[in-house]
C-alpha cells in the first residue's frame, strides 16, 4: 500500500533529483523509496523488483565486510592509535 508524504526540501536539489530519476526512467518517487529501502535494510539482499540505482550499488557494494571480535572495544583502539600518534611529542616534554 502506497502512502503519500510530504518532504520539504532545497528547490535545487529537487531539481538535480528529479534530472537524475528522468535519466534512470524511474519516478522520483521510486528513487527515493529505493534509496530508503537501502538506508533501512541491513544485509538483506535486494530483490530485482527494487533494483537500486547504480550510485547506491557502488556505495554498499565496494564497502570491506569486517568481522570483529565480540569483546571489540573501539575506545580502547582509538586511544591506542592516538596515543602512537602523539607519542613523539610527549617524549619531547
Amino acid at each position: 500500500m502506497n502512502t503519500k508524504l510530504t518532504l520539504t526540501i532545497d528547490k535545487s536539489v529537487i531539481k538535480q533529483a528529479k534530472a537524475y530519476a528522468e535519466q534512470q526512467g524511474r519516478s522520483l518517487s521510486a528513487v527515493v523509496e529505493n534509496y530508503l529501502k537501502a538506508v533501512t535494510k541491513k544485509e538483506e539482499v535486494v530483490s530485482k523488483d527494487d533494483e537500486l540505482s547504480p550510485i547506491v550499488k557502488s556505495l554498499m557494494m565496494n564497502r570491506p565486510k569486517v568481522d570483529l571480535p565480540k569483546d571489540y572495544d573501539y575506545k580502547e583502539e582509538l586511544s591506542k592509535i592516538r596515543d602512537e600518534k602523539y607519542k613523539k611529542y610527549w617524549d619531547n616534554e
